[in-house]
């Protein structure tokens, strides 16, 4: 075993020994071994001077490499596409130069807003006084529109215009022929006995017969015929006129009239007691105005004279009252033309067009009691309302006296003035001025 030594950290040097410089420049101090047989060292503490020498190299020539690779083909480049040339920037416009501010000294910071004790109420939006109406009118036309549709569908409808060998022939102008009938029908004992109608007295007659005349230019012409009027009814020879409703109906009655006027007539309508009483009550009433205190038990109304506002059982005994004048049935058609004439006014005004429940109420009310003819439509009668809402001429037929026959007290036409009265109507003319009588619309 070869001894050796821990390179001396003292700096002294040993007395005997080899010494070896290592790598790392630190000596060491071998013991025993000569020239010819050197001790044995470490390759770790080996010098760079003793390191053994490289292996000699190999007389074997090295493999040959591999041959390189055949060269790929060159690439087709693809055409160089040129940019744009870049597009030259414009330089802004210089500014003008501003001249320099004085200095402000800086603002004080505002005060903090007061604390509110409490919160206001958030303003209400204005009401849209045009979007308000627009609404309004779209629900007075479709409600308009509807109460045509019901009207339409509910009239009454009667073959009235029938034919017959010798009609008049067809005139000038417009010519309807209304009729107020006495008819009980539908009416309760309780509600006959509020309207004082008398009870039941079997075929319907009529107490009041207008001609209505609509000019193709001027007034609306209202001609009434007294009920009592002693005319020709064909087939039953003569009587009042208003036997002929009684006896055969609405075809009759026209009939007897187109026979003794000579004019054509092209529409008819006819109401009944209950309809009329309830058109009055829908309206809110008729005011009238009447010279003389009227006292009928018949008709049953008790009217002081003055101006009044009467409801539906009023309204319908003063249209059918004549017992208390002297003059009787004349002075009854005088009273029909003047209530009708404020009823159309009534019914037609802006109060009741514009409120849904009052007309509502007038077209239920009027309806159930209206019959017209096959051929009339709700169209038919708006335009006749229209016509007699405005201005209008109004007549009665000219009575030459009465007499008492076998169907009772009747009255003569004045024969010269009804056949001048009656031809002015058949031509569309004015009616002549001895035949107007006072107070027309």
């Amino acid at each position: 075993m070869t001894n050796d030594r821990r390179p001396d950290d003292s700096g002294e040097r040993p007395d005997e020994g080899t010494q070896i410089i290592r790598r790392d420049g630190r000596k060491y101090y071998l013991e025993g071994g000569t020239p010819e047989n050197p001790p044995h060292v470490p390759p770790s503490m080996q010098a760079w001077s003793a390191a053994p020498n490289p292996p000699a190299p190999s007389a074997t020539p090295p493999p040959p490499r591999p041959a390189p690779p055949p060269p790929s083909p060159p690439r087709a480049e693809p055409p160089r596409v040129e940019a744009p040339p870049p597009i030259p920037r414009r330089d802004p416009p210089p500014r003008p130069a501003t001249r320099a501010m004085p200095s402000q000294p800086p603002k004080r910071p505002a005060p903090p807003p007061r604390r509110q004790a409490y919160a206001p109420p958030p303003p209400r939006r204005p009401v849209r006084i045009g979007k308000l109406l627009k609404y309004a009118a779209i629900l007075l036309i479709v409600g308009m529109i509807a109460s045509f549709a019901y009207v339409e569908i509910a009239l009454g409808r009667v073959d009235a215009l029938a034919d017959y060998d010798g009609r008049v022939a067809d005139t000038p102008g417009t010519n309807w022929l209304l009729i107020g009938a006495d008819s009980r029908a539908g009416l309760t004992e309780q509600q006959q006995a509020e309207l004082a109608t008398g009870g039941d007295v079997g075929a319907a007659r009529t107490d009041t017969i207008m001609l209505v005349h609509i000019p193709k230019s001027g007034p609306t012409d209202i001609i009434s015929i007294p009920r009592d009027s002693y005319v020709s009814i064909p087939g039953n020879g003569k009587d009042k006129i208003n036997a002929a409703f009684a006896i055969g109906g609405a075809p009759l009655l026209i009939q007897t009239v187109e026979i003794a006027t000579g004019v054509h007539i092209d529409h008819y309508a006819e109401i009944g007691f209950g309809g009329f009483a309830g058109m009055v009550d829908a309206v809110g009433g008729v005011k009238i105005c009447i010279d003389q205190p009227i006292d009928d038990p018949l008709a049953g109304i008790n009217l002081p004279a003055g101006c009044q506002t009467l409801n539906g059982a009023n309204a319908l005994g003063f249209v059918r009252t004549r017992h208390t004048f002297a003059n009787a049935d004349l002075q009854r058609v005088q009273n029909q033309r003047m209530f009708l004439a404020a009823l159309l006014a009534k019914a037609t005004s802006i109060s009741t067009i514009l409120n849904p429940v009052r007309l509502g109420m007038l077209v239920h009310s009027g309806i159930d009691s209206l019959t017209v003819d096959n051929g009339d439509h709700v169209w038919s009668l708006a335009a006749l309302v229209w016509a007699m809402r405005g201005q209008t001429v109004q007549s009665t037929v000219p009575v030459g006296g009465s007499e008492n026959v076998d169907v009772g007290n009747v009255l003569l036409w004045d024969t010269t003035r009804a056949s001048a009265l009656f031809e002015a109507i058949a031509n569309d003319q004015p009616i002549p001025e001895a035949d107007i009588t006072p107070g027309g619309g």
